[in-house]
């Protein structure tokens, strides 16, 4: 259940670090630490990218752990739409989680792009919006990366805005395919999602309930 525990001690501790504990390991270069230096906690920057299935399921992954341990916790949905109830959407209400939906569905099926474009640069308002509100100790931004890919925000100054005003104990979680390098290069943690097997592609096996929605 837990993909960060690999039935080591050891292992449950990095994937702990991994939400903020503290750590000894090595920062990559240009960090400012030096080697073996003990970081305090902050907040992380997260990219969940690649193409294979698990991007979001991740990072609701860590919403729950996070509303598990009292964390405030906010979900704005750029491409779901507003009216949709997958099970997330359900489950967050149970938990008392914001989860906003601001898309029309799927994007590249759009019959009216400018509208598209106009909703995801109010979800990135509404963002902000949350970002400086300091109400929330983890914000998830769920494929948010396609305001990049087609064009609707510029990832430049994104991440310049991010690197200016998010709160230096917020962690932030990003999610979609094709991440780009300007976000990577912020991000503190990036994992990169890769199709091996797909039960539709293979068997037929269309999206279910509760597994995928």
């Amino acid at each position: 259940m837990n993909d960060d525990a690999t039935g080591t001690d050891g292992a449950t501790r990095q994937g702990e670090n991994a939400v903020g504990a503290e750590t000894t390991s090595a920062p990559r270069s240009g960090t400012g630490a030096a080697p073996g230096e003990r970081r305090v906690k902050k907040g992380l920057v997260i990219v969940n990218t690649g193409h294979g299935k698990g991007k979001s399921t991740a990072a609701f992954g860590v919403m729950t752990r996070a509303w598990g341990r009292g964390m405030r916790v906010c979900v704005l949905q750029f491409i779901k739409n507003e009216n949709a109830s997958f099970g997330e959407t359900r489950a967050a209400r149970k938990m008392g989680i914001d989860m906003i939906a601001m898309g029309d569905g799927f994007t590249w099926l759009s019959r009216d792009i400018d509208e598209t474009e106009a909703k995801a640069r109010h979800g990135w308002a509404r963002a902000q919006e949350k970002i400086l509100s300091g109400e929330y100790d983890v914000i998830i931004l769920d494929e948010f990366t396609y305001t990049f890919t087609y064009g609707w925000l510029d990832v430049n100054e994104v991440v310049a805005w991010l690197r200016a005003h998010k709160p230096e104990m917020l962690h932030l979680i990003i999610t979609g395919r094709d991440a780009r390098e300007e976000l990577i290069d912020y991000a503190d943690l990036v994992t990169e999602m890769r199709l091996v097997k797909h039960p539709y592609k293979e068997q037929g096996i269309r999206a279910q309930a509760g597994i995928e929605f």
